[in-house]
């Protein structure tokens, strides 16, 4: 084994990363844990359940190590296991974490003659009975022995908080059996599974039969000589094995990390850690959202799914209308998991359906401005640029395009009405935190419907102006979204509840203001309207790498997508398109049922990826956003198709009554 240089300093390092963790959803043991970089200190700081020191008896020395020529004099049980523990215990007020109630095992597997190891070990660990001595401390370390465990029978010559490591087939007495901590098999006498895929049918059989019977004695299971993955990990989670065995103590422990956030199923409470599930890591104009509440997210019933009639869907008939949605940080994986989920989206409905490339101009990774402005304009962007040219140039989006038209125009967003996506579509800067500047861009009058949250963009901003009441010579100001059409003429919606996470008391919020925006732009006349409606916080979710959140905000935004089919098919011209600025977290679904709806997926990022964007289109023209293009193709194509009234098919169905 290699000598570990300057290991005093790096155990130390690595013992101060430890944290209070959430309950364990299962036992993690960390297998062969001498063999890490750092023995004991690995496993430690990511708050295992169990560590596991191989010990030999040589010359009246107890050396840990796999095989006799592994071993070296300094490498010893007592150095590496023993004198950690009782450092800090004593700092820890003799418990294993401070501040935290959860317990640590040490399993010791004796590899060398039976009796004299054991007794080297005992005598040794009661030198430190409040580290090692459940009798003395209840929160003392655990001990089990496992290796070259004693007979049954010779159990109680052991000092008692010395557990054992059982045998599935054993039968023991009820005095022996309250000597054994666990119940260890070894895998390969039941399968010859690799860890992908599923287990073969046969196999899981004789390995559910071991399980049942740990079981049936009231002690847990471990499995040694397993495979390792995420696969795995899960799998033996779902089967009811209590202890994942790792070598990879770190990829185990952050598999398990936070598990309810991971998990999400309709009708089921979560078992998250309290508190929130946030972030800090969003822009300015976002970063006082107060985050994902735990203990609500979660959901009694799934949402409806509309079922569409297909009017003028595809084709060449007249667009009268716009209604373009954009999912902000909807990739493939978070519709999946709504879908999943909730058995089913109105977003499936859409029989058109294209895939769009979504790479910033001077980056490969896109933010929400780059991402937004590209829809909002059709060109290209540099990142934290909001609709404008590297040389200050500013773009025409489409809300000015359909207002030189003579359109009404609306932008709604589920979050903070100065965030990059909205103001794309009304403002133009070169940076995206010129809250002040983008909103004050207002005063353009392009947009007649403005809704979101953010007040304090308009009454409290860093210039000192007072926008609200600027804007109120232009605009009414109502600050709930069910007020939208109680009054005449243009209309700002600052309803602070926008800002909020979605959960089942809120969940129709965004199809609710949706439905009062496009009956609002009706309402104002003209030859038509062009509406952008954002759902904000699917980003929020995947830089928090929260699932559950993802999935309500999902389920949310597709509420809103209903409401945009529904009125398409009141009038069979409105085109109708749904995509997103960018994907994030990297989300990747790893497990799930289709029968109950439970979803598990992880992130590997807290940021955006430059993944591939779905783009789904419904109505007259939704033809034209099949295939695979730019994403500044979008509002090219949405421009072409309404350039002129020339669009109109001769035989186009008339609304139904």
């Amino acid at each position: 084994m290699k000598r570990l240089f300057g290991f005093p300093l790096l155990a130390l390092l690595l013992c101060l990363c430890a944290t209070a963790a959430a309950k364990r959803p299962i036992l993690i043991h960390s297998h062969n844990d001498y063999a890490r970089t750092v023995p004991f200190y690995q496993a430690y700081a990511q708050q295992v359940y169990s560590i596991e020191a191989d010990v030999f008896l040589v010359d009246g020395k107890l050396l840990v190590g796999h095989d006799l020529p592994d071993l070296t004099p300094e490498l010893t049980f007592e150095a590496l296991y023993v004198e950690p523990l009782v450092t800090l215990f004593a700092r820890n007020g003799n418990r294993a974490w401070a501040g935290s109630e959860d317990h640590l095992q040490l399993m010791i597997e004796l590899k060398s003659e039976t009796a004299p190891t054991l007794d080297a070990v005992v005598k040794l660990l009661d030198k430190y009975p409040a580290v090692f001595d459940t009798r003395v401390n209840p929160e003392a370390v655990r001990i089990a022995v496992t290796g070259r465990v004693p007979a049954p029978a010779d159990f109680a010559k052991y000092p008692a908080y010395v557990l054992f490591d059982g045998a599935w087939d054993a039968d023991y007495t009820p005095g022996q059996l309250e000597r054994i901590a666990l119940v260890s098999a070894d895998f390969g006498d039941f399968s010859v599974w690799n860890g992908k895929g599923s287990i073969i049918a046969a196999e899981l059989k004789n390995i559910e039969k071991v399980i049942d019977r740990a079981h049936a004695m009231g002690k847990p299971v471990r499995f040694w000589g397993a495979p390792e993955g995420v696969t795995v990990y899960y799998t033996f989670y779902d089967m009811g094995i209590d202890y994942i065995n790792t070598d990879r103590p770190e990829a185990c422990a952050d598999f398990f990390s936070d598990f309810g956030n991971k998990n999400f199923r309709i009708g089921e409470r979560r078992t998250a850690s309290d508190g929130v599930t946030g972030t800090k890591r969003l822009d300015k104009a976002t970063r006082d959202f107060a985050g994902f509440q735990n203990e609500k997210l979660q959901l009694s019933k799934g949402i409806d799914v509309y079922a569409p009639t297909y009017l003028n869907d595809g084709g060449t008939g007249r667009i009268k209308n716009v209604i373009f949605l954009i999912g902000d940080g909807m990739g493939l994986a978070q519709i999946a998991a709504g879908a999943y989920a909730n058995k089913g989206l109105s977003l499936f409905g859409m029989k058109y359906i294209g895939l769009q490339q979504n790479n910033a101009a001077d980056v490969f990774t896109t933010d929400s401005a780059a991402g937004g402005s590209a829809l909002a304009t059709g060109e290209p962007h540099d990142n934290r640029h909001i609709s404008i040219s590297p040389d200050s140039v500013a773009y025409p989006s489409l809300t000015d395009y359909f207002h030189g038209k003579g359109l009404r125009t609306g932008v709604l967003t589920l979050g903070d009405i100065a965030d990059a996506t909205p103001t794309a579509f009304y403002g133009h800067n070169t940076e995206r935190d010129n809250s002040d500047e983008l909103t004050a861009d207002l005063l353009d009058g392009h947009v007649d419907l403005v809704c979101g949250s953010g007040i304090r963009k308009f009454t409290h901003r860093d210039d000192g102006r007072n926008l609200e009441e600027e804007l109120s010579k232009q605009y009414n100001f109502v600050h709930a979204v069910d007020r939208i059409n109680a009054a005449e003429g243009p209309t700002i919606c600052i309803d602070e509840r926008m800002d909020d996470a979605a959960e089942e008391s809120n969940l129709p919020l965004l199809a609710d203001a949706t439905k009062a925006s496009i009956a609002k732009l009706q309402e104002l006349g003209g030859d038509g309207f062009f509406l952008m409606v954002e759902g904000a916080k699917i980003d929020y979710a995947g830089h928090s790498k929260c699932l559950p959140g993802s999935i309500i905000e999902m389920l949310s935004f597709d509420l809103a997508v209903a409401e945009a089919m529904k009125f398409a098919d009141s009038n069979g011209e409105t085109l109708v398109i749904v995509t997103a600025d960018h994907e994030t977290g990297g989300l990747t679904l790893v497990d799930g049922d289709e029968q109950t709806g439970r979803v598990m997926g992880v992130y590997v990022s807290d940021d955006h990826t430059p993944i591939l964007l779905p783009v789904f289109a419904y109505g007259p023209g939704a033809d034209r956003f099949c295939g695979v293009y730019r994403n500044t193709e979008i509002a090219r194509r949405i421009k072409e198709l309404t350039s002129s009234q020339n669009n109109v098919k001769k035989d186009a169905k008339k609304p139904k009554k």
